[in-house]
């Protein structure tokens, strides 16, 4: 048996109670660290809250070795712990695909995600939403324009652009990173990006949310990770007065 549990957004108390016990009766608790991360606990403190050891896997084990995980699956109750929902990466859809190709019975115990989080905490209207993207570190020469052309493509469509920010081992991108990175491509492609929203620590007692160009918004201080961004198409006049109140539009 594999079930992959939801962690949440921000800490280990964001569990839900379903997954608790799930992870408490299991054999063995696999935690993937590369597609995101809970900014408001570590390993030992999810350890402790959890009660059980973990083993942290990175990308090339959960992709290329998953033997790791589905081996034991096959005779013992095996967990897999992501932050935010199982099956918003498709690398954790891949791993459920497998799995039952081998006869391994799966679950999937849902937790928040940041696609959800982020309607309700900037008042952008969930189907209002485009093709989302993924923003990454410059390496050397390398600067992909994907980014920048699936908000062209979104803005002509009048839809929102999610923007997830790179995470690595040693650092994850600021939201004035990625405005910074956002507006080099948008000169290069020659489009103009008229709104930015930055978001930090989503489910935290405390997150932020701004509004506002793009001067405004890489000049601001958001504070520690996990930081996120959204692209605005027009905005409905809703969207607009909520922005206003609790983005500061």
């Amino acid at each position: 048996m594999l079930t992959f549990i939801g962690l949440g957004l921000y800490d280990h108390k964001d569990i839900s109670v379903r997954g608790l016990e799930c992870i408490r009766s299991a054999d063995l608790v696999f935690l993937e660290g590369y597609t995101s991360r809970l900014a408001g606990t570590s390993i030992a403190g999810m350890q402790e809250y959890y009660g059980r050891p973990i083993r942290v896997l990175g990308r090339e084990e959960v992709e290329q070795h998953p033997e790791i995980i589905l081996d034991p699956a096959m005779t013992g109750d095996i967990v897999f712990l992501t932050a935010g929902d199982p099956m918003v990466s498709t690398t954790h859809s891949d791993l459920r695909i497998r799995a039952t190709l081998r006869g391994i019975k799966t679950a999937l115990i849902h937790g928040a995600s940041i696609s959800s989080a982020v309607c309700g905490l900037t008042g952008l209207q969930n189907y209002r939403f485009g093709k989302s993207c993924s923003l990454p570190f410059p390496q050397k020469n390398w600067t992909p324009m994907t980014p920048i052309e699936v908000i062209r493509t979104n803005l002509a469509q009048g839809l929102h652009t999610l923007v997830y920010l790179d995470i690595q081992d040693d650092r994850c991108m600021t939201v004035p990173d990625a405005v910074s990175l956002l507006e080099e491509m948008a000169q290069k492609a020659g489009i103009s990006i008229p709104v930015y929203v930055g978001v930090a620590r989503a489910g935290s007692p405390e997150p932020v949310v701004l509004a506002g160009t793009a001067d405004r918004v890489r000049n601001a201080d958001f504070g520690p990770p996990l930081h996120i961004l959204v692209i605005p198409g027009p905005l409905h006049v809703m969207e607009e007065e909520y922005l206003s109140l609790f983005g500061g539009l």
